[in-house]
Formats: structure tokens, C-alpha cells, sequence
């Protein structure tokens, strides 16, 4: 073959291939627009593709494209842990602008507040200010905005983008991240205030504290009795007190929570809802899947949970979700995430019995939708 067909042959290729990278997406709303999120949280990096239709904050109208992460432990600043974190990041947003032909315009970096706090409570604001200097050389993008979020705005845009405007004045929304946890509600019906609740703890930091406790014995059971130390101490210092004095009553009829471990188990508990974005759940029902965490594992397992599946469609789209649960947890952070929950749940249930409780499966992605939409509305 002449070598100029050979080159020929290979651009052909090549453009068949970046069509087909360009068109892999099967959107669902007309008029739409296609955005990516890259977000360094205190587990690791986060890359969200996210079709958002028109209105969306008001409509909910915005469909999950690709939602793939990568643990890099970035708050454990080390060296090994900044490294991984900045080769994600890089990672994420060439796959996002080389593979999927996204405008870097529409590619949003930033970083949680749950790393903020955490870096500001070790003293390492230094290695924010690095990773994102270090970012910017690596992608030869020396002004590309990477915010670094605080825990009011992540809040206040995860309502924004989670709830949608139905129920925007009667849900209280907390969201359980890695790092910390954050949320609130807008008191009377406006959206120019908004009520913070925060706690420092969040599924990792639990995780990390029980860890750091087990010392010698590395035993489940041991680890299981420095968990339950760990959060009646959150609890005793924190927990009890944000929400009594949250104010959420009598204001707010739902309590909601999103963040990894709200669609983790609700993913576990409601396999045959494997279809549905938000599922009510009733606190006996959390206490129920934490116990089986500690005591009966093996039933909460891809295999088992897609057994008791009728539907062959289904049982197959529950064997990938459920699997990709256990890939982004194990038994040990499953118990630690659900166990602050629970802590949670329990306070709310135990001071407003009437409020109905929700976990949000697609909330991961919902701070996109706001962010997109405040960041048009500011230029």
C-alpha cells in the first residue's frame, strides 16, 4: 500500500473514531447542553458528564452522561497522594476535552470544601495552591478558573441544582461528602437567604478516625467498636447540637440527603429502584442496612442483591450499579458513611417526628447544573 493511501487510511480512521467519541452520548432533552465537572474531594477525583436541558434548575432537567471517579486520598498530603491527584485531574480533563470533545469552557475544575477544611485544619493550604498551579502548567491552561469551593456556596448550589423548584422551600438538604458534611434550606419562599448546616464529619474523616484506632487489632469487630466510639463522639460534639439548632423546624417538611454514601445505600437497600433518582427511606430501614453491613455482608453483594431481580434488563443494570457501589466502597467505609447517617437521621427523627426522609442518588452531580447556570447569569 502507497504510503500516502496508508496515511490517508489512518486520518480516515482517526476521524471515525473522534466522530464516534463526539456522538457516544445518548442525550435526552432537546435544545440541551452537554457539561463536564471535575471535582478534587477529600476521597479523590470526580469527573461528571452532565446533558443539561433548558431551565434545569427549575425542570430538574439534566441527565447523568458519564460519572467516573478515581481514589487518590488527597487529604492524607503526601507526596504519593498529590501526585495521583494532580495525574486524575489531568486525566479527567483530557478525557473530557481530547476525548469527548468538550469546550474547555464547558469543563468545570474545582476543588471541594471538604479539602478546604481539612487543609486549612492541618495547616496545608499550601498543597491546594500547588495542585492547582501544578494543574494549570500540566494543561498549559495558565488562567483556567479551579475554584475552591467553601461550604456555603457548595451548599447552597447543591440545593440549587439537587432539589428541584417544586420543593425548593420545604426540603432541608444535607449533603454527606467525603470531608465534611453541609447543607440547609431557604427560609420563606426567596432565594436570598440561605441557612447553613455543617459538621466536619464526613464518610472518610469518620472512616480515617476509626482507622487511626484500631491500633494493633485490625479485626472487623474491633474496627466496628472504634466506629461506634467515633460517632457517638461526633455525635455528643456536633451532631445533636447543629441540628437543634438548625431552625429546620417547623419550616421544612423533607429532609434529604445526597453525597457517595446516600446513593451507595440507597442503591443497596432499593436495589429493584435501581431506575429511580431519589427513594423515601424510614430510619429503622438505615438501621437495618447497617447492621447487615457488620453482621450478614454477603447478602448486601452484587450476586445476591441481583438474584431476587425477575426482570432480565434489570437484574443486569442492578449488577453493574450495586458492583460499581463496591467499587467506590468497601464493608469498612460502607459502615462508617452509613453509621453518620444513621447518627443523623436519628437526631432529626427523634426532634421532628413528621419529617419524611429521601436520599438522592444523582446528587454527585447536581452542583454542575447550578454552577453552569450561576456562571452564565454572572457574565
Amino acid at each position: 500500500m502507497p504510503y500516502r493511501y496508508f496515511r490517508l487510511l489512518i486520518a480516515f480512521v482517526f476521524l471515525c473514531f473522534s466522530a464516534s467519541a463526539q456522538t457516544n452520548f445518548k442525550t435526552k432533552y432537546n435544545n440541551s447542553s452537554i457539561f463536564t465537572g471535575i471535582e478534587v474531594g477529600s476521597k479523590g477525583v470526580k469527573m461528571s458528564v452532565v446533558e443539561i436541558g433548558k431551565n434545569a434548575q427549575s425542570s430538574g432537567a439534566f441527565n447523568i452522561l458519564k460519572d467516573t471517579s478515581v481514589n487518590t486520598d488527597f487529604i492524607s498530603f503526601t507526596t504519593a497522594t498529590f501526585q495521583a491527584t494532580l495525574d486524575g485531574l489531568y486525566s479527567f480533563y483530557q478525557t473530557a476535552t481530547k476525548d469527548y470533545k468538550i469546550a474547555p469552557r464547558k469543563v468545570f475544575t474545582v476543588l471541594s470544601s471538604g479539602v478546604k477544611t481539612q487543609a486549612a485544619k492541618d495547616g496545608k493550604n499550601e498543597w491546594i495552591a500547588n495542585l492547582i498551579d501544578s494543574f494549570r502548567t500540566r494543561i498549559r491552561e495558565p488562567q483556567r478558573a479551579v475554584e475552591v469551593v467553601d461550604v456555603y456556596k457548595e451548599a447552597y448550589l447543591s440545593h440549587l441544582g439537587i432539589v428541584p423548584e417544586s420543593r425548593r422551600y420545604t426540603t432541608f438538604l444535607l449533603d454527606i461528602g467525603s470531608g465534611n458534611t453541609k447543607g440547609g434550606f431557604f427560609p420563606g419562599n426567596s432565594l436570598q437567604k440561605f441557612y447553613l448546616f455543617q459538621l466536619t464529619w464526613g464518610t472518610k474523616t469518620v472512616a480515617n478516625a476509626a482507622e487511626k484506632r484500631v491500633e494493633g487489632d485490625k479485626s472487623l469487630a474491633n474496627y466496628k467498636k472504634q466506629l461506634t466510639r467515633v460517632l457517638v463522639g461526633a455525635e455528643n460534639d456536633e451532631i445533636i447540637y447543629a441540628v437543634n439548632s438548625s431552625g429546620v423546624y417547623p419550616v421544612s417538611d423533607n429532609i434529604a440527603f445526597s453525597g457517595g454514601i446516600a446513593w451507595a445505600t440507597a442503591t443497596l437497600i432499593d436495589p429493584e429502584l435501581i431506575d429511580n433518582a431519589v427513594i423515601t427511606v424510614s430510619f429503622e430501614e438505615v438501621e437495618r442496612f447497617c447492621t447487615k453491613l457488620y453482621e450478614n455482608y454477603e447478602a448486601l453483594s452484587s450476586k445476591f442483591l441481583a438474584s431476587n431481580i425477575n426482570s432480565p434488563t434489570q437484574r443486569e443494570a442492578v449488577l453493574k450499579e450495586t458492583a460499581r457501589v463496591h467499587k467506590v466502597f468497601d464493608q469498612r467505609s460502607l459502615m462508617a458513611g452509613a453509621g453518620l447517617l444513621l447518627k443523623i437521621m436519628r437526631q432529626f427523627a427523634s426532634v421532628y417526628e413528621t419529617k419524611q426522609f429521601y436520599l438522592v442518588k444523582n446528587g454527585q452531580v447536581g452542583w454542575i447544573s447550578a454552577y453552569v447556570e450561576e456562571s452564565i447569569q454572572s457574565k
